[in-house]
């Protein structure tokens, strides 16, 4: 790991004001820990604005969240593995448009198609995910950046994997891209690091997922907390109080 770890301030919780009068963008909202996010962002006073390939699912996503008396979130559908940069300006100019502000990203979109050595890896697979989990997060960013830099305060959020399990054998392009995505969130933050936009990775330790079931499919994942730790270090990271984590990875990972 080329970025510093830094960790949640001990006893810290979230708070209903944490994100208040703050839009929030979480892409792949409707997996395990974009849903988790975009319940714990509407929680803490956020407007949420969720994305996604399927838009059936985003709208079960919405019933769930209105059913919960959260805020109803905003329904953008967003295909990452298809989205050309016209499609990324065209939601950058919808919010615009309908909110005049974006104040944070999670980019909670991944895509993992199992463990896999090199010599059999599908090179349609190998693509997929360097493009959903690095290129479209970037493509996303940049078309964002300047409503992003209006705010007075402003967050992107990408999400890793465990750097000691990422290069070992088998993480193909997943945990190639995954180190990309590192790299991506330092030369971020070397660019903005003086202005009110902030570059954060987050580092999440084992939860409850899809993404992880088929990962260790011979793993009971049952035993695995849900994403709602992972969901409250992102709102840290996207309040106020996140600036001292800024261009370093806050570790969830349980500490030795």
């Amino acid at each position: 790991m080329a970025l510093p770890f830094v960790h949640l301030p001990q006893g810290w919780t979230s708070t209903a004001d944490a994100l208040a009068g703050r839009v929030i963008l979480v892409t792949g909202a409707y997996g395990g820990l974009g849903a988790a996010v975009a319940r714990a962002a509407s929680r803490a006073g956020a407007t949420v604005v969720i994305t996604g390939r399927r838009k059936r699912q985003l709208e079960q996503l919405y019933d769930a969240m209105v059913s919960e008396g959260l805020s109803e979130p905003v329904i953008h559908p967003l295909d990452m593995e298809v989205a050309t940069p016209r499609d990324y300006e065209a939601l950058a100019d919808g919010l615009e448009r309908d909110f005049g502000r974006l104040d944070g990203i999670v980019h909670a979109a991944a895509s993992f198609n199992g463990l896999t050595p090199l010599a059999v890896h599908k090179p349609d697979d190998w693509l997929r995910a360097m493009h959903v989990n690095v290129s479209a997060p970037f493509a996303l960013t940049q078309a964002c950046m300047p409503l992003l830099a209006k705010a007075e305060d402003s967050a992107v959020v990408l999400v890793l994997d465990d750097p000691a399990l990422m290069q070992r054998a088998h993480w193909g392009g997943y945990g190639v891209s995954k180190a990309a995505l590192e790299r991506l969130v330092e030369i971020l933050h070397q660019e903005t690091e003086k202005t009110p936009l902030r570059a954060h990775a987050l580092l999440p330790a084992p939860m409850r997922t899809t993404l992880r079931r088929a990962a260790y499919f011979g793993e009971d994942t049952t035993i695995q907390p849900l994403p709602d730790a992972t969901a409250a270090a992102a709102v840290y990271l996207l309040s106020a109080q996140g600036r001292v984590a800024r261009g370093a990875a806050l570790d969830l990972r349980p500490q030795a």
